[in-house]
């Protein structure tokens, strides 16, 4: 079979590829070998994809049975399932088009009694997973465990594995409970999300026969978003690819923003190594936004080194200039972008067409109320408001049971948070003892004895209890002292910060407390005379938005934002230590893609915002503009060389031809860093941008 056929196939080939242009027609028609198409913000890539699996069915006459097309989100595969089959006209049956889990389930369905399991599996949830992992060790962070597990899974490591490879002690215990979870799942027959994909993985690595069969009857290959991918999925997918080589990846390198949950860039940018002979398309014809915002995207993410590289070509014409808006502090910028919204929204503009982006989910909070004040109605994608957030919550109770210490349903929630070892019984036994006493639980601690409470809950309970009151206590004399050094007093007792140490979004979520206790401090600076009362007061008027009718605009953080698209788009926190992120694990070229992810969701106008001050780790803080306006041409100043901080002494890293190491030291080599690293006993210095962490 010819790689591109140009024979004419008549009103069938006119169909599909009439709306195509010259580089989407090229993707479709090209049917043998791995074919690698780089996909631009904007440039088709779900026509193009759908276009050549109608294609392949429809005019070259390949079974649909034999092709597979796997994407990562039901909405996704829904999308694309539906306008394939608005092509296709020649299938029995429909082709299998699903995400990568969903194929895994069918596939274990089949196969999973090849591992001794049988195929009335249950699939369990991650609430499931957490409530099974809590059970074998309460102690360890759970959402750190949970997050663990599923790393030992993705990167095909057994407990035994985990267990030799953990360097510290809480790890070696995660290993242990990792060891105890899987012997649990086998014993009740479940597997979790991650076993979809790593069981079939084992499947097909351990037999050869059912690789070979499932090779040949996937003779066609499709995958969606590739640069998504981490490093089970591109091993599962060679699997599938055991008897030939007919693999097409859809993707952009510079869209690659989900590091943080395993997504390898490698797998993109290294595609022909994985699968070799590739053909590579490029598409950089945009159809999303104006020639202004792209020059933008394009000098913006030319920046960074590690990328193959392709310029996005505006098909609307030039539009309006991007707007850069600068402000005092984070309640200007607020306002400054709500009376903007209300203009867009008085010329006529439907409110959702109109979004507001951010790095930080921290960062809501003040867009939040500012919306509030002007009656703009909003809707919060993919996350809590921010006084809906857990950490928040805990926060305010904490807050009333120091205003008023017979507030039990405030206290209840935060008297083991930080974990103090109560659990819900102990709980449960002081709510009833002090309603039998008609006093609040606080006074129940409060007034009786050690050996009256020893009679009632454990002794290490009486005293851990008896500490929290007196804490308390200490918080309250705080308050009636200086209202403003409470915060400080309530983080140098309870520690409540230590709560999200070690969880996969501990970032976040502190970020969340510092953003916090900055509007208490704030709110006193402005407020002196107020009490904790009134500030509490203000928070309930500040968080109701019942008032507020009418359509919404979407505000949203920038990794939620991906794939989706609006008129009107607006991006805050354009600052250092916001966007980009700065700090020792950041990875500025990631930090990169996620501002050319924002600046391309706009197809009509743009506006990024940047402070001079706002809450940094709790305090107000003078901040300088993101490096990012400069790089993107939009002022002028000197480049910033970042440093490449994605790497440090004892990591472990991987080179494509010298196999694993480990960085014995780093150092600057012009605009890059140079790694020394021991490669099995050979040190080599390698260029920092030619490894990967492991």
């Amino acid at each position: 079979m010819n790689s591109i056929m140009n024979f004419n196939f008549g009103i069938g080939m006119e169909k599909i590829l009439e709306s195509l242009n010259e580089e989407q027609s090229v993707a479709v028609r090209q049917v043998d070998g791995p074919i690698l198409i780089l996909a631009g913000a904007g440039s088709g890539k779900t026509t193009t994809i759908t276009s050549r699996l109608a294609y392949l069915i429809d005019i070259i006459g390949i079974p649909a049975s034999q092709t597979l097309t796997l994407t990562f989100t039901n909405k996704a595969a829904k999308e694309m399932r539906e306008r394939a089959l608005s092509m296709i006209t020649s299938a029995t049956y429909p082709p299998l088009l699903c995400t990568f889990h969903k194929f895994g389930l069918l596939f274990l369905k089949f196969n999973i009694h090849l591992l001794g399991r049988k195929n009335n599996f249950v699939v369990i949830d991650s609430d499931d997973k957490k409530r099974i992992i809590k059970k074998i060790n309460s102690e360890l962070p759970l959402p750190l465990m949970a997050s663990e597990i599923s790393r030992y899974k993705n990167s095909l490591l057994t407990p035994a594995d985990a267990y030799s490879q953990a360097e510290m002690p809480n790890y070696k215990q995660i290993a242990k409970v990792y060891e105890e979870y899987e012997n649990y799942l086998q014993e009740n027959n479940l597997v979790d999300f991650d076993d979809l994909l790593s069981l079939a993985f084992k499947l097909l690595d351990e037999n050869e026969e059912l690789a070979k069969q499932t090779s040949q009857k996937y003779q066609y290959i499709m995958i969606d978003e590739y640069q998504d991918t981490n490093e089970l999925q591109v091993r599962l997918l060679q699997k599938l690819c055991h008897t030939h080589n007919n693999i097409c990846v859809v993707g952009d390198d510079d869209q690659s923003i989900y590091g943080w949950r395993g997504a390898h860039i490698r797998n993109i940018l290294e595609f022909d190594q994985d699968f070799s002979g590739v053909c590579t398309i490029k598409l950089e014809n945009n159809y999303r936004s104006t020639k202004q915002i792209l020059n933008v995207a394009n000098s913006l993410i030319e920046h960074n080194r590690t990328r193959h590289g392709k310029k996005l070509l505006a098909t609307k014409g030039d539009g309006k200039n991007v707007i850069t808006l600068s402000s005092e502090d984070e309640n200007e910028e607020a306002r400054k972008i709500a009376t903007k919204i209300r203009s867009l929204m008085d010329e006529g503009v439907c409110a959702n067409e109109i979004a507001v982006l951010y790095r930080i989910n921290a960062l809501s909070r003040s867009l939040e109320e500012g919306l509030n004040r002007a009656g703009i109605a909003y809707k919060l994608v993919g996350g809590l408001r921010f006084y809906d957030r857990a950490e928040i919550k805990d926060l305010i109770s904490y807050l009333r049971v120091v205003t008023n210490v017979h507030d039990n349903f405030s206290l209840k929630r935060i008297i083991n948070k930080p974990k103090r070892g109560l659990g819900k019984a102990t709980i449960d036994k002081l709510e009833f003892a002090s309603l039998q006493e008609e006093i609040s639980i606080f006074d129940y601690i409060d007034r009786h004895s050690l050996s009256d409470l020893e009679a009632l809950v454990r002794k290490k309970n009486s005293n851990t209890l008896k500490q929290f009151v007196k804490d308390i206590k200490e918080i309250i004399a705080v308050a009636k002292d200086s209202t403003y050094t409470l915060i400080d007093a309530l983080e140098e007792n309870f520690k409540i910060k230590s709560i999200y140490e070690n969880t996969p979004d501990a970032y976040d979520r502190i970020s969340n407390i510092d953003e916090f206790y900055g509007l208490f401090r704030d709110f006193i600076i402005q407020f002196p005379e107020a009490s904790l009362d009134e500030f509490l007061n203000e928070l309930t008027l500040q968080s109701e938005q019942d008032q507020i009718e009418g359509e919404s605009i979407y505000i949203m953080s920038i990794h939620a934002a991906k794939g989706l698209e609006f008129a009107h788009l607006f991006t805050i926190g354009m600052e250092e230590g916001f966007l980009p992120l700065v700090g020792d694990s950041t990875d500025i070229e990631e930090e990169r893609r996620l501002g050319y992810v924002a600046i391309t969701r706009a197809k009509e106008t743009l506006t990024l915002s940047h402070v001079k001050s706002r809450y940094y780790k709790g305090r107000r803080t003078e901040l300088e503009k993101s490096r990012f306006f400069n790089e993107a041409g939009l002022c002028k100043g000197s480049l910033k060389l970042e440093k490449n901080t994605a790497f440090k002494k004892g990591d472990l890293v991987r080179h494509k031809i010298f196999g694993a190491g480990r960085v014995i030291g780093v150092s600057r080599a012009g605009r890059e860093f140079k790694l020394s690293i021991n490669f099995g006993g050979a040190k080599r210095d390698i260029l920092a941008s030619f490894v990967e962490k492991l």
